[in-house]
């Protein structure tokens, strides 16, 4: 594994690090100006490979050609976030639950982002915080809260206890879930003192769901991150993306869970890929998923096994595969 430590923001200088040869990064047809930039952290860019083009990491960060074709079936708002938006920065598609866009920015920019293309200026800001939790606020149905983005741990970490704690201030709200890849992608920078302070006295369920779709994505840092959750009461899920050439075979799937679940994380989803304009060429048709799945489920334990699902805009909940 390469050692270099400094933030990446550009194909070129991601290609340059990974001493990818020119002719190589030539036949890729990489996306040298994409709409949507490329940024790799320094823990996850410590992960990839040297001179792999075929790096599975790799595939998950650097930006294409490709992604400019239009495909049949894929679009802007593939899971319908904004039909379900009561309230800028709020999602209420699921009954008992909403998701908060907290940020919009990420650690990471993944190639098969489904909020890709969501308009984080007009939904996302701080201002939008008073009017989202009186929303939650005013409908005692809901008792969860999904903090999401961007990526709610992109925040400050005051920032982000700020808007924890006013959550925690309405009655009927009984559980709080972070969606984050920061732990997997950059842990150096994850939220430790504060979070794990007030994780440790609050009165909410805590639920983490982190997002890593490749064993090589998980490194000693990643380990010790998840120890201190743990410790403070977090219940640690993972939720994956099942992706062409990428993690697409049984014994890879297989080997993430089992170093997931040796890091005190549990498989939660594969997710199918929601369908983005400029993700295309990262689907697994529904048939070989459901293939790979009804293998994995020959090798591995019932509690190691994620559920294959599908999200859509109806019904209201993940679609399980079968």
């Amino acid at each position: 594994m390469q050692t270099q430590t400094n933030m990446t923001d550009t194909p070129q200088a991601l290609c340059k690090t990974l001493q990818l040869n020119p002719k190589t990064v030539q036949s890729l047809k990489v996306d040298l100006n994409s709409p949507f930039p490329l940024k790799v952290p320094k823990d996850f860019l410590a992960q990839i490979q040297l001179n792999d083009p075929t790096d599975p990491l790799l595939k998950q960060v650097l930006p294409l050609k490709i992604e400019h074709q239009t495909a049949d079936g894929f679009s802007q708002d593939p899971v319908s976030d904004l039909a379900f938006n009561p309230t800028p920065s709020l999602i209420h598609k699921y009954h008992g639950r909403v998701l908060l866009i907290a940020s919009p920015k990420c650690d990471i920019h993944c190639r098969y982002c489904f909020r890709r293309h969501f308009p984080y200026s007009e939904q996302t800001n701080t201002r939008h915080w008073k009017k989202a939790l009186d929303y939650i606020a005013q409908n005692p149905s809901i008792h969860e809260v999904i903090l999401s983005g961007g990526d709610p741990m992109s925040l400050s970490e005051k920032s982000l206890i700020q808007l924890i704690e006013k959550i925690e201030a309405i009655p009927h709200i009984k559980t709080l879930r972070i969606h984050s890849r920061t732990p997997i992608v950059a842990p150096s920078k994850a939220p430790t003192q504060a979070l794990i302070a007030w994780a440790k006295q609050t009165r909410l369920h805590k639920v983490l769901v982190v997002h890593c779709n490749h064993a090589n994505e998980l490194s000693p840092q990643t380990a010790k991150l998840f120890s201190l959750y743990k410790e403070a009461g977090f219940h640690l899920l993972n939720q994956s993306v099942l992706l062409k050439g990428i993690n697409d075979q049984v014994s890879i799937l297989e080997n993430l869970s089992h170093a997931l679940f040796s890091q005190g994380v549990l498989p939660y989803y594969l997710n199918q890929l929601d369908r983005v304009q400029g993700a295309a060429h990262f689907e697994v048709d529904r048939h070989t998923a459901l293939n790979l799945h009804n293998q994995l489920r020959k090798c591995l334990s019932g509690y190691l096994l994620p559920n294959l699902v599908q999200d859509t805009s109806n019904p209201f909940y993940k679609v399980p595969i079968t």
